[in-house]
């Protein structure tokens, strides 16, 4: 890079000034930034290991001629010569069930393409959204949007939550309304263009085509800021300058995705919550799922009301936790508590199992290394404050399914605790401890 050039993150970060500067502002001039510098650093970041698309070409073999490959890229776009392939949908397993789930497989030119366009958008919109939007955004993830609900329901005036997600959110984001809203921001008619090939660019499966007239494209880099931006003017720009003005106590709308509770001091604010974001949603072509937001009391008040009625306070789930009303460990005062919900606890052993059973060729010291792996990656997200007897639970059931899948391996009989014992000593499993605090 010559000494007069700046560099693309440079740009970026002076975009992102301007956005933050001119919140109105419209951008007319961004696609001279998709170029072989920021395509190479999409590239770099690509899995490996990546299923490729309906093009069959996998990160290896581009990087064969890579430069060469990236000069091309970069000049059929600018020519508008570019044209996504269709997503390959492929099903895979869900985990602890025997449905499986439609995955989107997209070409890897068409990963570069949508990685790079979402830096260009991320570097506005990340001035844009609302603090209380933690799904898919730099540096931020689900346990903060469950510190910023403990915060909210044990230090402000808390008595009645509403719980809501969004059915077939994905599939559901009307393009057209979309493309209005990115409009709001976007200017330049190239990226727009772009947005729009990958929008149409349709899905093939079993090698029969079929048009994407609604959602986001499936399995696209692209696909979950084009999410929360959807979400930001449906939802969280109504609640934020409109709903919530119109409270008399506390209102607060946390959101991680199509996932989101809100919080709220009276009944009246909370009632009227729950009808008017159904009928806010359903404007833009959503539908809540239950078709009826929950609405439960929660809180003090809430705990002391059923005790009176002689029943327990209601309890909700959100982001894998079931939060429930509890006391701080001296009985002073009210804590908001959680713990995995077990539907997740239950799905999360049987995936287990199922994971054991496709591996049983495995030696014994790789499924122990890999048995240990797992455990880390469930103490990561489940090891939170209060959840310390849960993932006591997941330890104890995952050695005693290890400890039976072993015993299957050898003579009926010819395991035992013993020596299973003297294996975990060999090669310890982590044991369960909170990882995360929510304070």
């Amino acid at each position: 890079m010559h000494s007069n050039d700046v560099s693309v993150a440079t740009k970026l970060q002076r975009i992102a000034e301007k956005a933050k500067k001119e919140p109105s502002l419209k951008f007319t001039s961004l696609f001279h930034l998709m170029n072989e510098e920021l395509l190479l650093e999409c590239f770099d970041r690509l899995r490996h290991n990546a299923a490729s698309g309906i093009d069959h070409v996998t990160k290896t073999q581009y990087a064969e001629h890579l430069a060469e490959n990236l000069r091309q890229l970069v000049d059929k776009l600018h020519k508008m010569a570019y044209r996504p392939q269709a997503v390959r949908r492929v099903y895979i397993p869900k985990p602890g069930s025997d449905k499986k789930r439609p995955l989107g497989v997209p070409a890897l030119e068409d990963k570069l393409v949508q990685a790079g366009l979402s830096k260009i958008l991320q570097a506005i919109y990340e001035q844009d959204f609302i603090d209380d939007s933690y799904g898919f955004r730099p540096a931020r993830g689900c346990h903060d949007a469950l510190r910023a609900l403990s915060q909210t329901v044990e230090n402000q005036p808390v008595n009645y939550i509403v719980e809501a997600d969004i059915k077939g959110f994905f599939d559901n984001v009307n393009q057209d309304q979309l493309m209005t809203f990115l409009a709001h921001r976007i200017a330049d008619t190239r990226v727009l263009r772009y947005i729009k090939r990958f929008l149409k660019a349709g899905i093939q499966e079993d090698g029969v085509f079929r048009a994407s007239e609604n959602g986001t494209p499936q399995g696209g880099v692209i696909s979950p800021l084009l999410a929360n931006l959807y979400l930001h003017y449906t939802l969280d720009l109504w609640f934020t300058r409109k709903f919530a003005k119109t409270c008399t106590g506390t209102a607060r709308l946390i959101r991680y995705a199509d996932d989101f509770v809100a919080c709220f001091q009276t009944e009246v604010d909370a009632t009227r919550y729950r009808t008017e974001v159904e009928a806010r949603l359903n404007q833009f072509g959503l539908e809540v799922a239950p078709s009826i937001p929950k609405m439960i009391e929660f809180g003090p008040f809430a705990v002391m009301k059923a005790k009176d009625r002689g029943e327990k306070a209601e309890s909700f789930d959100f982001l894998g936790f079931t939060h429930y009303c509890s006391r701080t460990r001296d009985g002073s005062r009210f804590r908001m508590k959680r713990k995995t919900i077990s539907k997740r606890f239950a799905a999360k052993l049987r995936v287990y199992k199922e994971w054991l059973k496709s591996n049983r060729t495995l030696t014994t010291p790789e499924i122990m290394l890999k048995t240990a792996a797992k455990l880390q990656g469930h103490y990561g997200y489940y090891g939170v404050t209060d959840n310390a007897r849960k993932i006591g639970a997941y330890y104890n059931e995952v050695k005693r399914i290890l400890y039976k899948w072993l015993n299957r391996r050898g003579k009926p009989g010819s395991y035992n605790w013993e020596k299973f014992d003297r294996l975990l000593e060999r090669y310890p499993l982590p044991v369960p401890r909170i990882k995360v605090s929510l304070f």
